[in-house]
């Protein structure tokens, strides 16, 4: 019996890439899995799909993260199928590379929109369907804490706002037993890094020299620390910053 059996998972963003790698991780661990989508359902439900062949349980839902209301539609959606929430992981997420006189204002208004609006209204209407001693896990980036890629600046203010989010959010749900924490990843190889990885000969490896493990991440690397954080061993690790990206250099 996995460590997480009789509990209940949402990921949003979990169709593709680093959300579907954690959905599938807590499934195998034992939860049933809320597998979230924004636009790509044949995605999701292959998600669902590879959770339940390996002998788990999952369903789909969808809300559109740049949309207003999008947390209310989300949970509306997640009800018809559960009565609450152990384990919350905000994954969704949008990135823009572009320097910083060429960003409009729609483009900084949707990167905000899906990744500091949405999971703080998640979060603002979930309370209530979170179950005490649960567990909430915030994806940032590394990019938050350094430098190294300047024209990525509007997606790192973003995931350095879901850290104050996570730290201050910690205090209000601890004395239910709530851990909340975020995790940063590196460069990930997933469809959103195609173009940096395989855009190129060398692609591959200017990216692995950003880290000190001379690497790129999988989903599944980024998997395993949201699921250690979100089992019972990870109970007294809360308004952490937990450093996934394989040693990230300045």
């Amino acid at each position: 019996m996995g460590v997480l059996a009789g509990r209940t998972a949402l990921v949003t963003g979990a169709s593709r890439g680093i959300g579907r790698g954690i959905a599938e991780r807590l499934g195998r661990d034992g939860a049933r899995v809320a597998v979230h989508y924004g636009r790509n359902g044949g995605a999701a439900r292959e998600t669902v799909a590879a959770i339940e062949a390996a002998g788990g349980s999952a369903f789909a839902i969808r809300a559109d993260l740049r949309a207003p209301g999008a947390a209310e539609a989300l949970w509306e959606e997640f009800d018809r199928h559960a009565d609450g929430v152990d384990v919350l992981v905000n994954n969704a997420g949008i990135g823009n590379t572009r320097p910083i006189a060429e960003i409009g204002e729609e483009e900084y208004d949707a990167v905000f929109a899906v990744n500091v609006k949405a999971p703080f209204f998640i979060l603002a209407h979930g309370m209530e369907r979170l179950r005490d001693h649960g567990r909430v896990v915030n994806i940032s980036s590394g990019l938050a804490r350094t430098a190294v890629m300047p024209d990525n600046m509007a997606y790192a203010m973003t995931k350095g706002a879901l850290d104050v989010l996570s730290r201050d959010l910690s205090k209000v749900l601890g004395a239910r037993g709530i851990t909340v924490n975020s995790v940063a990843p590196g460069i990930v190889d997933t469809d959103n890094t195609a173009e940096l990885l395989h855009g190129s000969a060398d692609g591959w490896d200017r990216a692995a020299a950003f880290s000190a493990l001379g690497g790129v991440g999988a989903p599944a690397e980024i998997a395993d620390v949201v699921a250690f954080l979100a089992s019972h061993e990870g109970r007294w690790v809360t308004g952490s910053w937990v450093d996934a990206t394989g040693g990230s250099l300045t």
